[in-house]
């Protein structure tokens, strides 16, 4: 499994997902947003779409640096209920890029994939977003170039009781550091 080469978790986003979800996008710098969504959108557009996140059928990884969330990955199941194909999406702040950051989450949200059925990921990008490209082609995806954009395809193992057991482990590991992240915060002065 990568590790971030930084200081920080990656666990699963399960409680009130949409607010550090929403500061999150927020922070990104005008080049990572234009690169999360594929062009430029308003402050508007992200509360909006955080919102809307809380909602939809996705699994999102985050990476916390000191409680705070600094990136994530989406995996978002592309159409009815028990789909075999699925949509990864990625945005870290500009800090915490180039850092081992994005490997890490592609490696978790691929080991979610798997676990779920998923047999087939699509990433897409801008052609100009070299980070996603690279990261696409680190984990062999078979990428295609179509009109300024590039789709990545990676395909995902099927399951085992071994993958199973390292999701199930990830995320027990994950949710008691989210409490202690809570407990802290709590805990600390005004």
């Amino acid at each position: 499994m990568h590790e971030a080469s930084i200081d920080g978790v990656i666990r699963k986003i399960w409680i009130d997902r949409a607010g550090p979800y929403r500061d999150h996008l927020l922070r990104l710098d005008k080049e990572s947003r234009r690169n999360r969504f594929g062009g430029a959108v308003s402050s508007e557009f992200i509360e909006n779409y955080a919102e809307l996140s809380r909602g939809l059928d996705c699994v999102m990884h985050g990476y916390f640096v000191d409680g705070t969330l600094r990136g994530v990955a989406e995996l978002r199941p592309l159409g009815h209920e028990f789909a075999q194909e699925a949509e990864a999406a990625f945005s870290i702040e500009q800090p915490w890029q180039s850092h081992g950051v994005g490997s890490a989450l592609l490696e978790r949200t691929l080991l979610a994939a798997r676990n779920r059925g998923i047999k087939l990921l699509h990433m897409a990008c801008l052609a100009n977003n070299q980070r996603m490209v690279d990261l696409a082609k680190k984990f062999d995806a078979e990428l295609t170039f179509d009109f300024g954009s590039v789709v990545g395809e990676v395909e995902a193992a099927h399951p085992t009781p071994m993958s199973l057991w390292r999701e199930l482990v990830a995320d027990s590991h994950g949710f008691a550091t989210a409490m202690l992240d809570v407990q802290s915060r709590m805990l600390k002065p005004a």
